[in-house]
C-alpha cells in the first residue's frame, strides 16, 4: 500500500481557495442576517441620520459641510431610489461593510499567512460588533472603511509597481473624503509618522513619481474646499473631526466605559451596542499580538499599527463612543496574535506532522467557538436583551399601509418629514381632519370628536402600542 500524499488531495490543493469561498459566504450570510432579521429596527440615531442625510442640498454648497458627509450623500440616494424603509436605511452601511470587509481580507492576505487570514477574517465578521456597526444606518461603518482601504492602497503603493498612478490617485480621494469624519485624520498622521521615522518607507515615497503625487494632492484639495469652508466659519467643527470635546470630559466615568467596552467580560450588555467590543478569547489572541509587535517593531506594519493606536488612545479616553475606531487595529493584532499562536506550535514539533496537524486541532475549536458563540450572542443580545432591544423601534414597519393622515410627537416630527416626503400618500397634521387619521404612540392624546378604532402593537412587554387608528364619531 503506498504512502498517502496529502499534497495531492484536492482539499488541500484548494485549501485556500476553499477558505476564502467560507468567508465570503459567512459575510453574504451575517450581512443578511443584519440587514434583515437583528435587530430588526431604528434605533435614535439611525433616525437622525436620515433626517441629517434629508437636509443635503445639491443646489446648496453649505449643505455639504457637515460630518460624515460622504456617508450621508449615500444615504440619502438609497432613500431617493429605494424610499424610507428600515432596509434602504441601513443599505449604505451594509454596502460599506462589503466593501470595507473585502479590503480587510485582502490587506490580511498581505501581512500574514494566507491561513492566519483566513481565520482573523472568520472571527472579525462574526464579531457583535462588526455586525452591529455592518448593519447601523449610522455613519458608524466608515471607521472601518477609511481605515482598511487608506492602509491597504498605501501598501499597494508602497509594494507594487502595477496601476501605481491609480492607486495613488484613488488613494488621495479616499483621504480627502475620510477627513470628513471624526478622528480618521489620526490613520492619516500615522501613516505620515511611519514614512517619516522608517528608512525603508522614506525610500519608497522619494522615488515616486512627483506628478502622479501632484495630481493626487490636486484631487484631494478639490474635495475638502467644502470642509475647509465649514472649518473657517465654523471652528468648532474642526475639533469635533479632531475628537476634541467643547467641555471637559469626566475620565474617570470614560475609563468606565472603556473597561466596559474591552474587558467587562463578567458583566457583559450595552444600550444599542453590545458590550464587551470582544470576546475573551478574542481578546486574549489581542493581547498576544500586542507582544508580538512590540517585539517586531522595526517592521514597516508594526510602525504603522503601533503609531496609530498611540494616536487614538488619548482621543478614545475623551471620547469612547467612537470605540469603533480602534476595530481594524484589533483585528490585525488579533490576526498577529493567532500567527503567534500557530507558529509557537510549529516551533515545538519542526519536524514532526502529526504533532503539527495535532496542534490545528485546537486552533480550529477555538476559532469555531468564537465564532459561534459571536453569532449567538449577538443575535440573542440584540433580540433578547432587555438592555439593549427596547433601543431599537419596528414603527416604521408597523406603520399601517393605508395611513393617509399622521401625527407625530414633537420628538420624531423631523423623521416624519422625510417618511412623508417619499410617499406622497401620507401627510404630517397637527390637528384632526376628515373621516379617520393614524397617532403614533407619541402623538396619541384625547381628540375631540374621534374615538380610538384599533390599536397597532409590537411584541415589546412595554410601550407596546405603536400606532393609533381615530374615527371620527358619527352623531
Amino acid at each position: 500500500m503506498g504512502k498517502l500524499n496529502i499534497t495531492e488531495l484536492f482539499i488541500y490543493r484548494w485549501r485556500y481557495q476553499i477558505g476564502y469561498g467560507v468567508v465570503a459566504i459567512g459575510l453574504i450570510a451575517m450581512l443578511i442576517l443584519a440587514g434583515l432579521y437583528s435587530p430588526g429596527g431604528l434605533s435614535t440615531q439611525e433616525m437622525q441620520s436620515v433626517v441629517k442625510s434629508s437636509s443635503i442640498n445639491y443646489a446648496d454648497l453649505n449643505s455639504f459641510t457637515i460630518t460624515n458627509m460622504p456617508y450621508h450623500v449615500l444615504q440619502q440616494l438609497t432613500l431617493a431610489i429605494f424610499g424610507v424603509s428600515i432596509l434602504s436605511i441601513k443599505l449604505p452601511s451594509i454596502i460599506l461593510a462589503f466593501a470595507s470587509i473585502t479590503g480587510m481580507v485582502l490587506l490580511l492576505r498581505r501581512w500574514f499567512k494566507p491561513r492566519i487570514g483566513i481565520l482573523a477574517s472568520l472571527i472579525a465578521i462574526t464579531t457583535g460588533q462588526f455586525v452591529f456597526i455592518a448593519q447601523d444606518g449610522t455613519p458608524g461603518i466608515l471607521y472601518l472603511f477609511w481605515s482598511v482601504w487608506l492602509i491597504l492602497l498605501a501598501d499597494l503603493i508602497s509594494r507594487q509597481e502595477t496601476h501605481r498612478t491609480f492607486n495613488i490617485i484613488v488613494f488621495s480621494i479616499l483621504a480627502a473624503l475620510s477627513l470628513y469624519t471624526p478622528l480618521s485624520v489620526y490613520v492619516l498622521i500615522a501613516l505620515i509618522v511611519a514614512v517619516l521615522l522608517h528608512p525603508h518607507l522614506r525610500y519608497i515615497v522619494k522615488h515616486l513619481s512627483r506628478p502622479k503625487i501632484i495630481a493626487g494632492l490636486v484631487a484631494a484639495i478639490l474635495l475638502t474646499v467644502p470642509l475647509m469652508m465649514a472649518i473657517t466659519k465654523s471652528p468648532e467643527l474642526g475639533l469635533t473631526l479632531l475628537g476634541i470635546p467643547s467641555t471637559w470630559p469626566d475620565f474617570g466615568a470614560n475609563m468606565a466605559s472603556l473597561g466596559a467596552q474591552y474587558l467587562g467580560f463578567a458583566k457583559p450588555g450595552g444600550s444599542t451596542i453590545m458590550t464587551p467590543f470582544f470576546e475573551l478569547g478574542s481578546m486574549l489572541l489581542v493581547f498576544f499580538g500586542i507582544a508580538h509587535t512590540i517585539q517586531t517593531r522595526s517592521y514597516a506594519k508594526s510602525y504603522v499599527i503601533i503609531l496609530w493606536v498611540l494616536c487614538l488612545i488619548p482621543f478614545i479616553v475623551i471620547n469612547p463612543d467612537f470605540t469603533s475606531i480602534t476595530y481594524l487595529p484589533m483585528v490585525i493584532l488579533l490576526a498577529s496574535g493567532l500567527g503567534t499562536l500557530l507558529a509557537s506550535w510549529y516551533v515545538l514539533f519542526p519536524r514532526n506532522p502529526y504533532a503539527r496537524i495535532g496542534g490545528l486541532i485546537p486552533v480550529v475549536i477555538l476559532v469555531s467557538v468564537l465564532v459561534l458563540s459571536g453569532v449567538d450572542r449577538y443575535i440573542y443580545g440584540y433580540r433578547y436583551d432587555p438592555s439593549i432591544a427596547p433601543n431599537f423601534s419596528t414603527d416604521l414597519r408597523l406603520l399601517p399601509k393605508d395611513t393617509t393622515q399622521l401625527i407625530v410627537g414633537d420628538n420624531e416630527l423631523g423623521f416624519y418629514q422625510v417618511v412623508a416626503s417619499h410617499n406622497k400618500n401620507i401627510e404630517l397634521i397637527g390637528s384632526p381632519a376628515g373621516d379617520s387619521f393614524t397617532a403614533s404612540h407619541n402623538g396619541k392624546q384625547n381628540f375631540d370628536g374621534y374615538t380610538i378604532d384599533h390599536i397597532v402593537t409590537s411584541p415589546r412587554v412595554s410601550d407596546g402600542d405603536r400606532f393609533y387608528f381615530y374615527k371620527k364619531i358619527v352623531k
